[in-house]
């Protein structure tokens, strides 16, 4: 079982792998492909429910991570973040409403609100793995007084 300080890589990790469902779930519907469409999505549903869980897990115990860029990269960083965070609460209450309007056979309903959800959710994905990029490899936090 990993540390829970290891569950910050695979919050990326998952980050990722959802990200690549979205792009094919994305890719397979406008092919035409519904049955691998759903499956996509319903991976990516998935593969973000356990990032939920780990990121939970991770802040519950570890607390707000800190980072130590300086100068123009910091108001770079936290309004990637704040952005982040802001559409992140967004998929969570979009993600299971799409979902669940799809699965219920609404498709006119589902496809008006997949065309918010999909890519508000594909941009967490992604700024998640950035923010982790950012904080965890380019920018750690070192500190002293002024970091953080």
């Amino acid at each position: 079982m990993p540390a829970v300080a290891d569950l910050v890589h695979l919050n990326a990790a998952l980050n990722a792998v959802a990200m690549v469902f979205l792009a094919f779930g994305y890719w397979f519907i406008r092919h035409g492909d519904v049955p691998r469409h759903r499956a996509c999505m319903l991976a990516a549903a998935a593969v973000s429910a356990a990032f939920l869980v780990s990121y939970l897990i991770y802040h519950f115990n570890s607390g707000l991570a800190k980072f130590g860029g300086e100068g123009l990269v910091r108001p770079i960083y936290f309004t990637i973040l704040i952005v982040h965070v802001a559409a992140a609460v967004a998929i969570t209450v979009l993600v299971p409403i799409t979902l669940f309007r799809a699965l219920a056979a609404r498709f006119d309903r589902h496809r008006k609100i997949a065309r918010w959800t999909w890519p508000l959710w594909m941009y967490v994905a992604a700024s998640g793995v950035v923010v982790y990029v950012m904080s965890v490899h380019l920018f750690p936090y070192a500190g002293g007084p002024n970091a953080g």
